[in-house]
């Protein structure tokens, strides 16, 4: 499949389902108010940005693929309130070898162990990461520095979330990042850095349902819990965390 083949279905997938936009909307609402910032780590093609856009929220989004880098462009590249960065984020500045899956580069990942992790797994059979790049990649830190200390991060980055949150040492009022079933030691160290920089409550949002699971607001004991109790076929999600006042 060629790479504008496997954007063109991205699209698709993505925008081509007004519902599916609007329960985003819902989902995000609490989070993200009329001039707020967002942070989008691993935009793809960038539904969440435009979810982001509805609400007011002003974003920046990486996303270090260059076929998916240029859908962006065209879709929100004459934006103001919106800047694109051609990177990846990670643990520290410098540059990162990404593993990209031609055919379905949603699923490209700058982590050696989640293309192991994948290799046989039930639901991942005929995935291949068939070509390496290397890209830029930035730490959240640099990001705030940059730009001011965001509402909301999104981070959706294929078993590299851990690496992303490490580079990250001020807490944020919200964020979410995606787990799969087949990297649960990833989402495990999400949580113990997530709860390392403050008090955060957690929710569980399953597939891409753009809805919290029940019950939702929990601790990250609980949710670690919770994570582990999912059967393999549950395949992935995110999880969200708000920064609660203590007691």
């Amino acid at each position: 499949m060629s790479a504008a083949t496997a954007i063109g279905r991205s699209l698709r997938i993505y925008y081509g389902d007004p519902a599916r936009g609007a329960a985003m909307d819902a989902l995000y609402r609490p989070h993200l108010a009329p001039g707020d910032l967002a942070f989008d780590i691993g935009a793809h093609v960038g539904d969440r940005i435009a979810s982001f856009r509805r609400l007011g929220a002003r974003v920046v989004a990486l996303e270090p693929q260059p076929a998916p880098f240029r859908a962006l462009r065209l879709i929100h590249g004459r934006d103001a309130d919106v800047i694109l960065v051609q990177a990846a984020a990670g643990d520290e500045a410098g540059e990162v070898r990404l593993a990209v899956n031609s055919a379905n580069p949603t699923v490209s990942t700058a982590s050696a162990d989640f293309v192991a992790a994948a290799a046989g797994a039930q639901g991942w059979e005929g995935q291949a990461w068939d070509r390496e790049i290397l890209v830029p990649c930035l730490t959240l830190d640099a990001l705030i520095r940059a730009h001011g200390v965001p509402a909301f991060v999104k981070i959706d980055v294929e078993g590299f979330e851990d690496r992303v949150l490490a580079g990250l040492s001020t807490p944020v009022p919200a964020l979410s990042f995606e787990f799969t079933t087949i990297a649960r030691a990833v989402a495990h160290r999400c949580l113990a850095r997530i709860a390392a920089l403050g008090h955060y409550r957690f929710a569980l949002s399953l597939g891409e349902s753009a809805r919290l699971e029940e019950p939702a607001w929990i601790s990250a004991v609980e949710m670690a819990a919770t994570l582990d109790a999912l059967p393999h076929e549950a395949n992935s999600g995110d999880v969200y965390a708000t920064l609660t006042p203590p007691g």
